[in-house]
């Protein structure tokens, strides 16, 4: 299918079940996050604080989530982003493991307080309370478990699977609860019947090292996204090869405008008759890119 020159500029697209199931697991947080950090404060277990902070911290990151899916939705077709509200989904994904990785931190520095100034844990009020955050992370997980969606537009070959970045990224934020609600049990659990109480604290600090983990995981992802990195050198090469047939390559771009759309401009000198047409005909296989802008110069024209 070849490029064309009247096409939209609008690479958006809204996985409307991601922002239900999403709005979804925000009010099992919510009502999961008073719970807990009630009990956890009650009771006196670190690991239940911590996870009820989680909640109460990804919470925030749903309401993120969410307004992304809805900014994005509302100025799809505003004409305000020169290509669409595609990044949007990107900028919260980045957002929410920017707020990931202040969770992990806040863990670590109460988790090594408690370490040094151990409290009093009531575990058997703590481990149901924990059973019960662990059943509701579960069940959030199954809710967002898909974090790919499937998407149809005008510019691409076929129907293809892409990341949701911001679903991605709430996604993450449910996962990292139920790392917390599962070594907060196995803590417990061990406190009650070995005596190990410190073994609450040391859970905290390796459930924040795993999630520091998986924010660093996320930020590798969403930020080059945002920066406008280059597409592979291998893709590049490969079209700087197609074209290098019949033309001496100037100047050539391919970068992302959304989670999965790229886009490319690229000046050409051609050393044959062939039209602007006929060479996006040649490109027409680089299937990866939506948007082309290509200028071709006959050889004979002198650079300024």
């Amino acid at each position: 299918m070849p490029f064309t020159t009247e096409h939209s500029h609008n690479f958006t697209s809204h996985n409307q079940q991601g922002e239900q199931r999403t709005f979804y697991v925000l009010l099992l947080t919510l009502t999961a996050m008073v719970v807990e950090i009630v009990a956890g404060t009650v009771f006196g277990s670190m690991a239940l604080l911590a996870d009820g902070w989680h909640m109460g911290t990804h919470a925030a990151a749903f309401c993120i989530t969410l307004f992304a899916y809805r900014y994005a939705k509302k100025h799809a077709n505003s004409g305000k982003f020169s290509f669409g509200t595609g990044k949007v989904s990107v900028l919260g994904g980045y957002t929410s493991a920017i707020a990931l990785g202040i969770v992990a931190l806040m863990m670590v520095v109460e988790s090594v307080n408690r370490l040094f100034n151990p409290q009093t844990i009531h575990f058997n009020e703590a481990i149901m309370v924990a059973v019960i955050g662990l059943m509701v992370n579960l069940l959030s997980m199954y809710l967002l478990r898909d974090h790919h969606h499937h998407h149809d537009h005008s510019h691409e070959h076929g129907h293809e699977h892409h990341h949701d970045h911001n679903l991605r990224a709430a996604y993450l934020h449910v996962f990292a609860d139920t790392l917390t609600s599962l070594l907060a049990i196995i803590a417990l659990l061990f406190g009650k019947y070995f005596g190990w109480n410190w073994l609450d604290a040391v859970m905290g600090i390796v459930g924040a090292l795993v999630i520091a983990k998986w924010t660093i995981g996320l930020m590798k992802q969403t930020g080059p996204i945002l920066l406008d990195e280059s597409i592979e050198q291998e893709y590049k090469t490969r079209i700087q090869d197609e074209l290098a047939k019949h033309a001496t390559i100037k100047d050539l771009h391919v970068w992302k405008v959304s989670g999965h759309h790229y886009s490319a401009a690229i000046t050409i000198e051609s050393h044959s008759q062939k039209t602007v047409a006929e060479y996006k005909q040649m490109l027409a296989k680089f299937d990866k890119i939506h948007h082309l802008t290509l200028e071709v110069h006959p050889t004979t024209l002198c650079e300024t």
